[in-house]
């Protein structure tokens, strides 16, 4: 199968991209663990462009989401883009990406970049992000402590789902991850926190059972202090006013 997308990653370079310098074939596709509906995950990369862009397109049957950049708007996405979100998308695909059509000193200059920012980790959290995550949790808790209804149950459950997971890998100075990546990359950090995280929510959002997911996000937040409600205050940045 490897063979295969290479061989279609060539052809949508020759077609679409003949000037492109290298481009990073990644995504589910390659690590074997595509599904019917996968798409192919390009990383394109020319000598200089404009601006960098996103477009996605169908090539002999395939779904492909290409991600067109330079050097320069590439170091922008992992620095000022990703990174402060402590979610490193295109880090990764350059990282796992395979060269295409072979590799290059920019390719692997690139590579080197981008495992160096993967090694590195995530911006660290301080106190005070801690704090609001916290907070933003221990409200979503409070919301499924005793909902109005299923639906308001599930999109209580559905919000916690991303805040709890982003909470437990950045409070430890890991990267994030967010939908569907998540449960492997909790496995990858913890296979024992990941079991507990999957089966609360499946009784949350199977049976409506939430005693479980409360006493998991309980621990969870212990060693920062637990639920935060009472004294919490978050102070607005003084240039937020509005001339009357």
């Amino acid at each position: 199968m490897t063979d295969e997308l290479i061989a279609i990653a060539t052809k949508i370079q020759q077609d679409r991209y003949p000037d492109a310098d290298v481009i990073f074939l990644a995504g589910s596709v390659i690590r074997g663990e595509g599904t019917a509906t996968s798409d192919l995950d390009l990383v394109v990369v020319f000598q200089q462009l404009p601006a960098a862009y996103r477009e996605s397109f169908q090539f002999e049957g395939w779904p492909v989401e290409a991600f067109v950049h330079d050097p320069e708007t590439l170091r922008y996405f992992f620095f000022e883009v990703d990174s402060p979100t402590g979610i490193p998308s295109l880090s990764a695909m350059v990282s796992e990406g395979i060269e295409i059509p072979q590799p290059s000193e920019l390719s692997r200059e690139l590579k080197q970049l981008a495992d160096d920012i993967l090694d590195d980790g995530p911006p660290v959290w301080d106190k005070d992000a801690i704090d609001r995550s916290r907070y933003a949790i221990t409200e979503l808790i409070d919301d499924i402590r005793a909902p109005r209804s299923r639906a308001e149950l599930i999109a209580s459950g559905t919000q916690l789902y991303d805040a709890v997971a982003n909470h437990y890998l950045r409070s430890r100075n890991l990267w994030s991850a967010t939908g569907k990546t998540i449960p492997k990359r909790l496995q990858q950090v913890s296979p024992q926190f990941a079991a507990q995280f999957e089966d609360s929510f499946a009784a949350l959002f199977a049976h409506g059972e939430t005693d479980q997911l409360i006493g998991v996000v309980e621990n969870m937040l212990m060693p920062e202090g637990g639920w935060l409600f009472e004294g919490y205050k978050l102070v607005a940045p003084v240039s937020w006013k509005k001339p009357i």
